[in-house]
């Protein structure tokens, strides 16, 4: 099964959410999953399936517990296939980055109207014409 085949689930991805939080028992994965999507135990169970035979989880048992684990190396697999689009948001989040800092500036100034852009090391106020 290909990984966008595996992370194509709701289930799925929501389940490895709350294994990258660290360890969780197979009960508690469980507990979270039925609620939020009204499926029952042995629908999890089969999900945690799939993560696991494709590499997506780990599994260890801790005497009659499950403890379940999330593995990196499938998600680096989707990293790289993914990072020939990052030039497509990339910018975005930059230029996102810089009008966060402008508005804490803007707050910071109308808090303490002292403040200069002098101080301020995220200023970009004094820029130079050609």
């Amino acid at each position: 099964m290909h990984a966008f085949d595996v992370l194509g689930d709701p289930v799925r991805r929501r389940i490895l959410e709350l294994l990258g939080t660290g360890e969780t028992s197979s009960g508690a994965i469980g507990a979270v999953v039925q609620e939020e999507f009204g499926i029952s135990q042995p629908a999890v169970s089969q999900h945690l399936k799939v993560l696991r035979d494709n590499g997506f989880a780990a599994v260890r048992a801790e005497g009659t517990r499950r403890l379940y684990s999330v593995r990196t190396e499938p998600l680096k697999d989707v990293d790289v296939w993914l990072d020939q689009f990052r030039r497509f948001w990339a910018p975005r989040l930059a230029a996102l980055a810089t009008e966060v800092a402008r508005g804490k500036r803007e707050r910071r100034q109308v808090a303490d109207p002292a403040a200069t852009s002098e101080t301020d090391p995220t200023s970009t106020d004094e820029r130079s014409d050609p």
